[in-house]
């Protein structure tokens, strides 16, 4: 086949929606990189200035930029393969003849180390022991625990159509086209308290009815599958195995709301998923249960994958509205939500992949089935990926309200080599950590927000008693200030300044050092333009918080 040229790159994509990020992806797959000639081919095709290009471009991180940078091996250095591995294997591929460069979090902290090279992502310890593979399916829940999105992602063939049909997919979208208003599947899903999996906890069905009832079409379903916050890899492991659940809970909500157009926007991390995720849309497209006329009806909606570039500001939902768009993925000032001015200024519905993987089984068993797999007063069920030092890492789906120490200890085995729990982080690192009694909490919002944290995406790390708390807070400092988009000073300095506070920075004595950083805290929290820099300062909150003697002593060391 022969080589395909710019312009024939340029007009396979420029009149589809969203087509910069594939385009641009077009081009580096074909080449190894992004040079100048392509840039500049790519701005005139989709008449985008090129120093606008050019900044935005070079934000994302697994665009190459330079001969060759496709293949150079890139690999994580996130907490939990910082503890496993990061510096020997990266001193192996070294001495194996590459030159491989860090990379944030890539969403595999069951499988540590990843590295990705090409297109493929690979794990290991070592250069001569990296694998390939597929994402470890969850282990099996104790007796008695029932679950809801991972109830039949363990059987075999689930991801193909004829699989997912034969474990009652579809059933869902069959009898609602058939038998159900729009109204009442958006009353459904409201009555069964579903919210948002992704961080914010926000009623599903009540978004769902406010694009319902706003002005302006086309209406959009974008789904945020850009799982970036460290510690997180729930959304992998349903979009691998369960594809078909993802599409029907989209269609599901394309068909409440009025919305013609979708979007899954993937994180680059996840090649192999992009390839499961197209597949299952064209089988899904061939059987009628996508497209023009879904199961005859005069219902519609076209689903498209778009794959983001790396930049963890993009789980932002209205960052990743402006990366879809092809502008530079700032966070957009809210109000006017994405409700009624999202994707293109129109309304749009933005949920994660376990949201509306949780479609169908609610609209097939019923809202009073879902109330009833928390604990309590708890709707429902919570993925949590669960990492660092701990026996048995991976995806767990816990019904709302389960203790944390249940968690750790009965389902996933406690902490190996005789340790004990110093510390864990919250919603990945977003929520900062939980110490000492404030582990006695239960997995629900209301009991973990009076600590200080959140269960948020529901991404937990395990410190044990032998890791240096002060140096995995500086670490992740960094990660922050690296992924700050700039827009807003409270958060591009505030991060920085505690990096450097971190470093043993600041006032000379420990006492004006916890307070400036206090300070500091503060300021981001109350003043910061998304989440990002809200969060940041959760960290050295949470350590000034429970680690006070292991901060003087580090600051005292230092001086």
């Amino acid at each position: 086949m022969a080589t395909p040229t710019d312009q024939d790159l340029i007009e396979r994509w420029q009149d589809e929606p969203a087509p910069l990020l594939p385009l641009l992806h077009a081009f580096q797959e074909r080449d190894g990189y992004l040079s100048e000639e392509a840039m500049r081919a790519v701005g005139r095709g989709l008449r985008i200035p090129i120093a606008d290009l050019f900044g935005t471009v070079t934000f994302y991180h697994h665009f190459a930029r330079e001969p060759a940078g496709l293949e150079r091996p890139r690999v994580c250095d996130g907490p939990v393969c910082q503890m496993r591995g990061t510096e020997v294997l990266t001193a192996s591929l070294r001495a194996a003849g590459h030159d491989p460069s860090p990379m944030p979090c890539p969403g595999r902290c069951d499988q540590p180390v990843p590295v990705i090279t090409g297109s493929e992502v690979l794990t290991g310890r070592t250069a001569g022991t990296l694998v390939g593979g597929p994402s470890p399916l969850p282990p099996l829940p104790p007796d008695g625990a029932e679950e809801c999105v991972f109830a039949r992602i363990r059987e075999p063939g689930r991801a193909t159509l004829e699989g997912y049909r034969t474990g009652g997919g579809y059933q869902a979208l069959e009898a609602t086209v058939a038998q159900m208003a729009p109204a009442e599947v958006i009353d459904a899903v409201d009555a069964s308290g579903l919210v948002g999996k992704g961080g914010a906890g926000f009623p599903a069905g009540r978004k769902w009815r406010a694009v319902a009832e706003a002005q302006g079409t086309p209406k959009t379903i974008v789904c945020n599958a850009d799982e970036g916050e460290p510690g997180c890899f729930k959304d992998r492991v349903l979009m691998d195995h369960d594809p078909h659940a993802l599409i029907e809970g989209m269609t599901l909500a394309a068909y409440a709301t009025g919305a013609v157009r979708g979007f899954v926007y993937l994180r680059y991390e996840y090649p192999d998923t992009t390839d499961i995720l197209e597949r299952a849309i064209r089988a899904a497209a061939a059987a009628g249960l996508l497209g023009d006329g879904i199961l005859g009806t005069d219902f519609s909606f076209r689903l498209m994958v778009r794959r983001g570039a790396g930049a963890y500001i993009c789980g932002e939902e209205t960052s990743l509205l402006n990366s879809l768009e092809g502008k530079h993925p700032f966070p957009r000032n809210r109000p006017p939500f994405p409700v009624t001015h999202g994707y293109e200024e129109l309304p749009t519905v933005v949920n994660n992949v376990e949201t509306l993987c949780s479609v169908p089984p609610v609209l097939v068993r019923g809202p009073e089935w879902y109330l009833g797999l928390g604990t309590d007063d708890h709707a429902g069920t919570k993925v949590i990926s669960l990492s660092g030092d701990i026996r048995r890492p991976g995806n767990y789906e816990v019904p709302l309200g389960l203790p944390l120490a249940t968690l750790l200890h009965d389902w996933a085995g406690g902490v190996p080599d005789g340790r004990t729990v110093q510390a864990v982080t919250m919603a990945g690192l977003s929520g900062g950590f939980l110490a000492g009694r404030d582990l006695d909490v239960t997995l629900d919002e209301p009991s973990i927000r009076p600590k200080g944290s959140f269960l948020g995406a529901g991404g937990i790390m395990v410190f044990d008693d032998s890791r240096d708390m002060v140096a995995v807070t500086r670490q992740s400092m960094e990660f922050f200030a690296h992924e700050s988009c700039g827009k807003c000073f409270p958060c591009r300095i505030g991060t920085q300044r505690l990096v450097e506070r971190l470093d043993g920075g600041g006032p000379g004595t420990v006492d004006a050092w916890v307070d400036e950083v206090t300070d500091l805290n503060e300021v981001m929290k109350k003043t910061s333009a998304c989440g990002l820099g809200q969060a940041a300062p959760l960290l050295t909150e949470s350590l000034i918080r429970y680690f006070p003697d292991r901060v003087r002593a580090h600051l005292e060391k230092g001086r």
